[in-house]
């Protein structure tokens, strides 16, 4: 296995760090200060201004859509090692790296999907604007009914009638469905309640504005309000063409697994890249703050936990580059184990370290003068996101056992 960047690869890291240093963290400010004013206006969900201007020079530099595969894209394409350190890098300042670069999911999951199995016709209505970050989108499977970490369970209907489907159910945890640029959902549902167990889902096409879709209501992620929301989404006789099928029928869960492969490294480099920054605000804090008559950063404990931060991100940046190189080499359905190895180790590792510069900061760990609290919440919740650490650890468990 060969980690090292490609020129192509080098160039795009220095580009996007300068970037980073240049742009992203000073708009951090001035996003939440926007973002205060439109909650207070009564808008939660709307669009603070920084957000578009940061795509527009993003763009402009050429850092835009690279989590695109070379197969997708051969001009700037990248694999998914090459993928992964730029994805770190933007887990630096995970609300505005990854959209100001046209790479914050579930778009980016999204794209994917309809890149490999969308029609042309599909592509060019609802991929091209993607692309171009011009709307946003949703992925509809959890269900606040059942256990949709066994994707089996999942009960909303989608039936065909002559040259329609009507689709009934209920979603949750919808994410990007509040953003008042969200304009299509992907939904997943069953066509074929007969079938085999991984032969009844299929996923349907559904613009936001067709009649019966209801934004319920906005899930908070303990007690944070994203600027893009979870959705509570109803689908009450929602009709669309059969036209909006991905793919063909009974193959809803074979689409949902190629989407959250690539998807799980992006996640989990970003979350090393929030645990970098924790991990520099512990040492930041330790270095300018006394106890006990000498700076925290020459306490033991907390040259303990230091040390153990970097080992532990040095761990988990290894092996997600080693499932990036599987994928990239063997293709995902080999590096299945490896997949939900990740998704368990990473953010249990920045949850850890997040939790420590929270408690090296004190109150202000807990408080909205620091990034730790917001990033403390999206990483917990990284732990149930793309299946809870139960399934993967039973999936790693028989794949371990089996002979």
């Amino acid at each position: 296995m060969d980690f090292n960047l490609s020129a192509k690869t080098t160039e795009y890291a220095a580009k996007l760090q300068a970037f980073m240093e240049a742009e992203v963290f000073p708009a951090e400010r001035v996003y939440e200060h926007q973002r205060a004013q439109l909650i207070a206006a009564g808008k939660p969900h709307g669009v603070p201004a920084v957000v578009e201007e940061l795509k527009v020079k993003a763009r402009a530099l050429g850092l835009w859509n690279l989590f695109l595969p070379h197969s997708t894209d051969p001009h700037h394409g990248l694999s998914v090692v090459e993928y992964a350190t730029l994805a770190e890098i933007t887990g630096w300042s995970p609300d505005l790296a990854p959209e100001a670069t046209n790479c914050a999911a579930p778009d980016t999951g999204n794209m994917e999907l309809l890149d490999m199995f969308g029609t042309e016709a599909q592509k060019k209505q609802w991929l091209e604007p993607l692309l171009e970050g011009r709307i946003r989108s949703g992925f509809a499977m959890t269900e606040p009914d059942v256990a949709s970490s066994d994707a089996r369970n999942i009960q909303t209907s989608i039936v065909r009638d002559g040259d329609d489907y009507v689709i009934n159910g209920v979603k949750w945890w919808t994410t990007g469905a509040m953003d008042e640029r969200c304009k299509i959902l992907i939904v997943m549902g069953k066509t074929n309640p007969d079938a085999a167990d991984h032969q009844q889902q299929s996923m349907v096409l559904v613009p936001v504005n067709t009649p019966g879709v209801k934004i319920v209501r906005n899930l908070t992620v303990l007690g944070y309000v994203d600027q893009h929301g979870h959705a509570e989404v109803t689908f009450t006789d929602v009709r669309v063409p059969i036209a909006n099928l991905i793919g063909k029928e009974g193959t809803g869960f074979a689409i949902a697994q190629a989407r959250l492969g690539p998807g799980r490294v992006h996640h989990c480099m970003r979350a090393i890249g929030m645990a970098e920054r924790a991990l520099s605000l512990m040492i930041q804090r330790a270095n300018s703050r006394t106890a006990f008559g000498k700076e925290l950063s020459h306490q033991g404990m907390i040259q303990n936990w230091i040390a153990e931060a970097r080992i532990e991100i040095e761990q988990a940046r290894l092996l997600v580059l080693k499932c990036a190189w599987m994928i990239d080499t063997h293709g995902a359905k080999a590096a299945r184990k490896e997949i939900a190895a990740i998704k368990v180790a990473v953010p249990r590792m920045a949850q850890q370290i997040v939790d420590r510069a929270i408690q090296v900061h004190g109150g202000a760990g807990v408080s909205q003068d620091t990034v730790l609290a917001a990033m403390f919440a999206g990483i917990r919740a990284l732990r149930i996101v793309d299946g809870p650490d139960e399934v993967h650890i039973r999936d790693i468990a028989r794949m371990e056992i089996q002979p």
